[in-house]
């Protein structure tokens, strides 16, 4: 039986090569703390290019893609900057966050396995209630860690999808305000009363607590953060 003939195309090399600069490009963002400093962090094409060992053409193809993303703005004769938020746009950002999360709860509970649940436990198995504070910044990475799995743990690929672009902003906020008011200490209480809802099948449960432990945040960045004035 004769194979069946597709109809395709050449692939343009290039485009392939364009698709990993912008998905290296968006990675780094990612992991920058946008809210560690006053200003929105500025972007130099001639430093990417050099880093990446490409022209600055395709980085700006790069940046252009995640400017109509949002991550970025362009300025004339500026450059690049990564976007930061006002308070209003961040609290609106952890709301529908919680949405999604919490919905992640919800399905975690209904499709994922005992062994991937058990994943989430086993996080935190290095930090009791006294390190949480004396390794502040091992403990920061973990809880960025902690809140990605949930997603990743409902299955839900729109999910996920819908919350990338907001991770960007959740990440920066959550680094840089887990360290006041005892936030750490409650941060991890919470985790082990939703890994416990989680292990238990109790869909309302993990559903609320998850809810409530991001509209937390919420409220403290309403009440307490200054660096989004």
């Amino acid at each position: 039986m004769p194979a069946t003939v597709l109809k395709l195309e050449p692939i343009d090399a290039s485009d392939v090569l364009k698709n990993r600069i912008y998905l290296r490009l968006k990675e780094a963002i990612c992991s920058v703390n946008i809210y560690a400093q006053a200003e929105e962090p500025r972007l130099d094409e001639r430093q990417l290019g050099e880093a990446l060992g490409v022209s600055r053409t395709p980085i700006r193809e790069a940046l252009a893609r995640l400017e109509q993303e949002g991550l970025i703005r362009t300025v004339p004769r500026k450059g690049a900057f990564i976007i930061r938020k006002t308070k209003q746009e961040i609290l609106e950002m952890i709301t529908v966050w919680a949405a999604l999360e919490s919905m992640a709860a919800r399905l975690i509970t209904e499709h994922a396995t005992d062994d991937e649940i058990s994943t989430l436990r086993r996080m935190f198995a290095t930090f009791d209630g006294g390190q949480v504070k004396a390794r502040i910044d091992e403990y920061s990475a973990t809880n960025i860690s902690f809140h990605q799995a949930l997603l990743q743990l409902s299955r839900c690929d729109l999910l996920n999808r819908l919350a990338e672009n907001l991770f960007v902003h959740m990440r920066s906020i959550r680094m840089q305000t887990i360290g006041d008011r005892d936030r750490a200490r409650q941060s991890i209480i919470d985790h082990m009363h939703i890994i416990e809802a989680l292990e238990s099948r109790d869909t309302d449960l993990a559903e609320r607590l998850v809810r409530e432990h991001s509209l937390n945040l919420a409220t403290h960045v309403e009440q307490y953060v200054t660096f989004l004035d």
